[in-house]
């Protein structure tokens, strides 16, 4: 709608939009938050829907700010047998800042907000901490494997740990979102580590493991989420400026298989089964981005 202005202009105007919708937004959920406060059960979860309504009207509004200065060209598959009302966890390549922006619009409203998880110190971040964990974000636990050296009664805690505080989770359906590269992709990256992916660095399988292991028995399903930029990967910049023409989503359904479940620390044959698991999902994603990459060419 804006795309008759310069790039740069239209940056100026995305940026200044998505901040005062985050500002506007954020108020409300800190007042929500203090009420959240209150130790009764059913009041929390009365307060956990309104909060999770603000965010989402959050990515709603960021989504009309797309559209006014963006002309993006959604090509999305697998969206069909999604629900608001089941609980996923979440799984996707990742190359950019932009990503982020990306799953939040197509899974709005498709699935429960997403979350992430958090190390249990960033509670105490002033103001965020306080929203995060009103936004029933998960915080975790994790204890090195010299830590339980040292103090073996530490086996076990951090899984327990996350279990209590995920206990919430009964209550209400959630979408945990975990980027399994654990960082951007970029070649100088790709060639460091000597990824045996063309399009994907090395998946690190013990933070999913983690989050199956504390949540499996709550989740229900996993989802396999694939994004590919046909013009190349965009900087958050370029995004806000109207620069990104198009964006492929492929998504996944998957079970939440007993199998894959299990303790990713100390059961070496789980471990090593669990890998091999995750080597076969990113052998095969990265082959989807090659077939997405040949249709470019096409």
């Amino acid at each position: 709608m804006l795309g008759f202005l310069p790039a740069p202009m239209r940056g100026f105007i995305s940026l200044l939009l998505y901040a005062l919708n985050t500002i506007f937004w954020f108020m409300p959920v800190m007042a929500l938050a203090i009420f959240k406060v209150l130790p009764i059960q059913s009041w929390q979860t009365v307060m956990s829907y309104l909060l999770d309504a603000c965010a989402k009207a959050w990515i709603t509004m960021n989504g009309v700010t797309t559209w006014l200065t963006s002309k993006i060209h959604w090509d999305i598959t697998g969206l069909e047998k999604l629900s608001p009302k089941e609980w996923y966890l979440v799984i996707a390549n990742h190359q950019s800042w932009v990503d982020i922006l990306v799953l939040q619009k197509v899974l709005n409203n498709r699935v429960p907000f997403l979350k992430f998880f958090l190390k249990k110190e960033l509670i105490f971040v002033p103001l965020m901490g306080l929203a995060w964990w009103a936004l029933d974000f998960p915080f975790m636990k994790r204890y090195s494997r010299q830590q339980i050296e040292k103090k073996p009664e530490l086996k076990g805690k951090d899984i327990e740990t996350t279990r209590r505080a995920c206990e919430k989770y009964k209550r209400k359906p959630v979408s945990v979102m975990n980027f399994l590269e654990g960082t951007r992709f970029t070649l100088a990256k790709h060639e460091q580590q000597k990824s045996e992916f063309k399009y994907l660095l090395k998946p690190r399988a013990g933070g999913i493991a983690f989050v199956l292991s504390a949540m499996g028995e709550h989740l229900n399903k996993i989802l396999d989420v694939t994004i590919y930029y046909p013009k190349g990967i965009p900087s958050f910049w370029d995004y806000l400026c109207g620069k990104v023409q198009e964006v492929k989503i492929r998504v996944s359904v998957m079970p939440v298989e007993q199998k894959l479940i299990g303790d990713y620390m100390e059961d070496e044959a789980y471990q090593q089964e669990f890998q091999d698991w995750v080597n076969e999902l990113w052998t095969r994603k990265d082959q989807q981005l090659a077939e997405l990459s040949q249709e470019r060419r096409l």
